[in-house]
């Protein structure tokens, strides 16, 4: 598993798919923190980090996928991936060192926005006057959200050897998983009580919960089932090809 992190991680930095993810998180969640007027935390009365958490997903929607779709269909594509399996490597090695790969390359596009909680953290009257629990919540959030997306992202690698399509199906999926529940929970075709139980089998429901700051264990087991789910998916995929 280690071998086939490090080469991941070496693929990734070794190009411009690394600094092209950071540099365009950075920039699309500081466009929003401090520059558009309606969402600019300069023009809020609160020192709160909501801004970026309320934005991060939806970048993460079209930055995960790009960082994903060559995972498994670059290697088919190529035909590399039978010379992969003939290493002395097991399925489910291969398929977890590229998932944690994908996943540190996240991790290292967040570890910038260290410097907005130390922004708002000054900003505050006094400073450091913030909800620092709160934030700490939405980062885990954060990070449960992106280990779900790279797993969802990982499946549709598998299923195709078209990059472009691993992109489009999982974007779609991510999307789907993330905001679809909700919307689906709001047709009124549903009563209250339905209505609570779709939205609990959506992402963003666990992820509201968990950026209030409370780590529930439901949230936990609902995010770690998630990505256990279609990493297991994947590994089936990827035993039968084999």
């Amino acid at each position: 598993m280690l071998s086939v992190f490090a080469k991941e991680i070496n693929a990734f930095f070794s190009s411009l798919i690394a600094y092209m993810v950071v540099a365009v998180f950075l920039l699309m969640t500081g466009l929003f923190m401090w520059v558009f007027s309606d969402t600019s935390v300069l023009n809020y009365n609160f020192a709160v980090l909501d801004q970026l958490f309320a934005i991060a997903p939806l970048v993460f929607l079209f930055l995960i996928p790009a960082v994903t779709m060559r995972s498994f269909a670059e290697e088919k594509q190529k035909g590399t991936i039978e010379l992969l399996f003939t290493k002395p490597l097991s399925t489910l090695d291969i398929l977890l060192g590229k998932y944690l790969a994908a996943v540190t390359l996240v991790l290292f596009a967040l570890l910038p926005t260290a410097l907005y909680y130390y922004s708002i953290y000054t900003l505050g009257s006094p400073p450091g006057n913030l909800d620092t629990g709160a934030i700490m919540g939405s980062y885990i959030g954060l990070i449960l959200l992106a280990g779900v997306f790279v797993s969802i992202g990982i499946l549709a690698s598998a299923l195709t050897d078209n990059q472009i399509v691993a992109f489009i199906l999982s974007a779609f999926l991510c999307f789907f998983f993330h905001w679809a529940f909700a919307y689906i929970a709001a047709a009124p075709i549903f009563t209250a009580k339905y209505d609570l139980l779709i939205q609990k089998a959506g992402i963003s429901y666990h992820y509201a919960s968990i950026s209030k700051g409370v780590i529930d264990t439901r949230d936990l087991v609902y995010f770690v089932s998630m990505i256990a789910f279609f990493l297991y998916t994947t590994y089936l995929i990827l035993e039968r090809r084999k």
